[in-house]
């Protein structure tokens, strides 16, 4: 039986959504396609029905859906959701600038009726403008370098050269082409170490092209290998341990609050995603519990996917922590909410002898858009000292 407070946020999460959207739809209605002699209102509202609830549709009918036909639903409702982010912030402007005029009176009542197409088609304009820059945008990533020294001896190893990848969310939207892109360009930088700091999956891993992505993961060449840890999406989809199954089988392995000794020079130590125990019923391991045993005099390397609780690796003496999650907001002005969510959004921090770096992600989670930041492949070079 679902759980009423449950239904009672999903109830308000629909009525939101739906309120949103109708309020966008009236404004488009009333500004501009009211003006177009092909438009009928009922052909406009069908239209604009079938474009904003395509996403949920796509979502809550996944099971049911011929494969192609859920994947065109969740990329048109994947972009209308941008759209309305957008469509939204430019309405509500445009509405106070009405309220304000109705007080002040800088614009006569004709010229303001004449204005009301030129500004509809204008706004129509601007946010596809928004969204094919922010879709062009997040499919050209940047390769970000730091270069490190962390104060200690690592065995004979004087430097190491590391590649960090984070928030990859293959499924629907992300598929299999862009991962071969990102496999060459990590590839191409030639790194010792590779690691992959949560979100590899969106969603359900059974997908279409599942041994072509494996096998692309094959691909990835470095000297001590490529590890992984989950992020909130590996269970928010429900698939955790079988992404942990299908990583290590292809060739990269997931640490689960657990730790490994690589080549005698450094110590590598993977957390479980903070939102492991809303799934699992499983708190994760503290860090003192995950460094206990391990050699103190060797660097510390923590993959924790959400930069959160920065004051235990600080006190357990972490030498360099890599996370994601945060996607630097992904769409403007969303990083002014991250910012004050986490205490490193994006970059670098340090604090004493902890060194954080928080990528902004190779995907995306949603949209496949991003205004405001760019994709990222993270390339460091620490020098032991």
């Amino acid at each position: 039986m679902a759980n009423p407070g449950f239904l009672i946020v999903v109830t308000i999460v629909f009525l939101v959504y739906g309120g949103l959207n109708y309020y966008i739809g009236l404004r488009g209605w009333q500004a501009l396609f009211s003006y177009v002699p092909v438009f009928n209102s009922k052909v406009y509202w069908t239209i604009f029905l079938l474009l904003s609830s395509a996403y949920l549709f796509s979502r809550l009918f996944e099971k049911f859906l011929p494969i192609v036909l859920h994947e065109i639903l969740t990329v048109i409702g994947a972009y209308w959701m941008a759209c309305i982010l957008y469509f939204l912030i430019i309405i509500l402007l445009l509405d106070l600038l009405r309220v304000l005029n109705r007080w002040l009176h800088l614009v006569p009542l004709g010229i303001k009726q004449s204005l009301n197409p030129v500004l509809g088609l204008a706004v129509f304009v601007l946010v596809i403008g928004i969204i094919s820059y922010g879709a062009w945008n997040a499919r050209h990533p940047r390769v970000n370098h730091y270069d490190l020294t962390i104060a200690k001896q690592a065995g004979a190893l004087k430097k190491l050269h590391v590649v960090m990848v984070s928030d990859i969310h293959l499924g629907t939207i992300i598929q299999n082409d862009r991962l071969t892109k990102l496999v060459d360009k990590v590839n191409d930088l030639k790194p010792d170490l590779i690691l992959m700091a949560g979100d590899v999956f969106d969603e359900d891993i059974e997908s279409k092209n599942k041994q072509q992505v494996a096998d692309n993961f094959r691909r990835l060449s470095s000297t001590y290998g490529s590890f992984a840890v989950l992020g909130n999406h590996e269970y928010i989809g429900g698939n955790a341990n079988q992404a942990i199954k299908y990583l290590n089988e292809a060739g990269v392995k997931v640490l689960r609050d657990s730790s490994e000794e690589v080549g005698g020079s450094f110590t590598l130590v993977g957390r479980d995603d903070l939102s492991g125990s809303r799934f699992n019923g499983t708190k994760r391991e503290s860090l003192a519990t995950l460094i206990q045993g391990i050699n103190p005099s060797l660097p510390i390397i923590v993959m924790d996917h959400q930069p959160s609780h920065l004051e235990e690796p600080v006190e357990q003496k972490v030498d360099l922590q890599v996370s994601g999650h945060t996607h630097n907001g992904q769409l403007f002005p969303i990083q002014f909410i991250t910012r004050k969510v986490f205490e490193q959004d994006w970059g670098y921090l340090r604090k004493g002898d902890f060194q954080l770096i928080v990528s902004s992600g190779y995907g995306t989670w949603g949209p496949p858009i991003r205004i405001g930041n760019t994709p990222e492949i993270v390339d460091i070079t620490i020098t032991f000292k």
